[in-house]
């Protein structure tokens, strides 16, 4: 269960709560981009959420409920390779753009991923497999947690995150225009759980390429990342 912010005002700042039961994780910094890793049984470990030198962000929320069309079908390209290869700049966002648009993504058997993407200029990606994709042009803000923007609130499910798309929604519809990392942070704060715990929160400053975490919801122990990509 996670919650994703896209904020353009005087800058762009992108947010993401990931929120994860029972599996390993660790944030790992370089100069090419600050990754959240989960530690896979069979791949070990996978960057699939964080920044980039470059300017682009990933984040990758479960959709509930589940649905059956984004299981893996002949010559369907992976929603989580996509991202991986987003965050690890062998593709750029027009390219995962061109290929969601495409129709034939797919997420794990059982299991409906969605990405939640951005770049450099704070244009705003989300692909939900099986279903479509959504693309906005430098929105004022995005949001997504974990029910599908194509369905809304028409079907329900205890973990599709409508309270706390409401409660940050509200928060960022009323964003001042010097909206920055603190704000994107007190958003993620409103948003956070502990149920199914929130385990990292990362803000990232795209014009200044610097990337901003805390574990544990331990809000007042941020750590920062100052990226390979010049200032803007």
């Amino acid at each position: 269960m996670c919650t994703s912010i896209a904020v353009n005002r005087r800058k762009t700042v992108i947010g993401w709560n990931l929120d994860l039961l029972g599996m390993e994780h660790r944030v790992r910094p370089t100069d090419e981009g600050v990754y959240i890793e989960i530690n896979d049984a069979k791949e070990g470990w996978l960057p699939l959420f964080g920044a980039n030198a470059r300017g682009d962000f990933v984040g990758m929320p479960t959709c509930w409920p589940f649905d059956a069309r984004s299981d893996p079908k002949e010559n369907s390209e992976s929603i989580i390779r996509l991202d991986i290869d987003l965050l690890t700049q062998k593709k750029t966002l027009p390219e995962v753009r061109a290929i969601a648009e495409k129709g034939n993504v797919c997420s794990e058997k059982g299991v409906t991923f969605m990405a939640a993407l951005s770049d450099a200029e704070g244009n705003v990606l989300y692909i939900v497999p099986g279903q479509g994709c959504l693309y906005r042009e430098k929105p004022a803000y995005q949001l997504l947690t974990n029910f599908s923007p194509f369905k809304d609130d028409s079907e329900k499910h205890p973990w599709m995150g409508l309270d706390r798309y409401r409660s940050a929604e509200n928060m960022l519809k009323n964003a001042a225009d010097d909206f920055g990392v603190k704000d994107a942070f007190a958003v993620l704060k409103a948003a956070s759980q502990e149920v199914c715990p929130t385990v990292v929160s990362m803000v990232f400053d795209v014009q200044e390429r610097t990337v901003y975490w805390c574990e544990n919801r331990a809000w007042d122990d941020i750590k920062t990342a100052k990226l390979k990509g010049a200032e803007i």
